[in-house]
């Protein structure tokens, strides 16, 4: 997990790897094809998980880290399903934050099923702030990100805006199914486990969903926190009727 030669533009920071795969992989993918240096910040390796090791899992990341065109991707070893919003864990992340220097930092949603999600987004928003702060860390130099994204494309919400990512659906289920030990044909909890197909299935109509909203056939959805600033209202889209 060295630190790249380079600033990161958009950084998202996840529970657990295929998080990211799930919810904003397209959008990453995206990005990254228009020239944006991307990354991924797994905070566990998911080893509460019922199939794999957090050895094969990380290595599995660093797959699906190929199909996403990430340009860094990273891995804290917090203890998984026990994520807790503390002091250690928001200095921890602060001080990735920078040494990474986003400009740009996508976080789970703030509500979600799995506590390791929120308190993801929790802890991730309070380092985002402390490291700006220029006395919390003496041997790092501050840096706060200038935007925040919430990846919601599992929450019941409006979203604030819809990625296209038509173009890049498939090769973020390439990226999704690069955890064989997650995702491919194992008996090892088969039954707690949809098929192939099924993820597929799944994926696909949810993407349709979001993308449906905008006029596209795949999308992904964020929220902001923010009132969303519009310097042409003549160009904006999609079409009203």
């Amino acid at each position: 997990m060295d630190t790249p030669a380079h600033p990161i533009d958009i950084l998202a920071i996840a529970a657990h790897p295929d998080d990211v795969e799930q919810t904003c992989g397209g959008t990453l993918i995206r990005m990254a094809e228009a020239g944006y240096r991307t990354g991924v910040l797994d905070l566990t390796a998911g080893d509460m998980g019922t199939r794999g090791t957090p050895e094969l899992r990380i290595q599995e990341s660093g797959e699906a880290a190929k199909h996403m065109l990430l340009s860094w991707r990273g891995n804290v070893r917090m203890p998984d399903a026990r994520l807790e919003n503390t002091l250690a864990a928001r200095m921890t992340l602060a001080v990735k934050i920078r040494e990474l220097r986003p400009r740009a930092v996508i976080l789970p949603y703030w509500q979600g099923r799995h506590p390791d999600h929120y308190r993801t987004s929790e802890i991730g928003y309070e380092a985002c702030f402390l490291a700006g702060l220029r006395k919390i860390d003496e041997y790092s130099e501050p840096h706060r990100p200038h935007k925040i994204l919430y990846a919601s494309m599992y929450a019941n919400v409006t979203p604030s805006f819809v990625v296209d990512i038509s173009a890049q659906f498939e090769r973020r289920m390439s990226a999704l199914l690069s955890y064989r030990s997650q995702y491919g044909e194992i008996s090892d909890g088969a039954a707690l486990f949809p098929k192939e197909s099924e993820i597929r299935e799944r994926l696909a109509a949810i993407a349709r969903f979001y993308g449906n909203l905008i006029g596209v056939r795949y999308g992904e959805p964020f929220v902001v926190k923010e009132t969303m600033r519009v310097d042409d209202v003549v160009a904006l889209g999609p079409r009203s009727l």
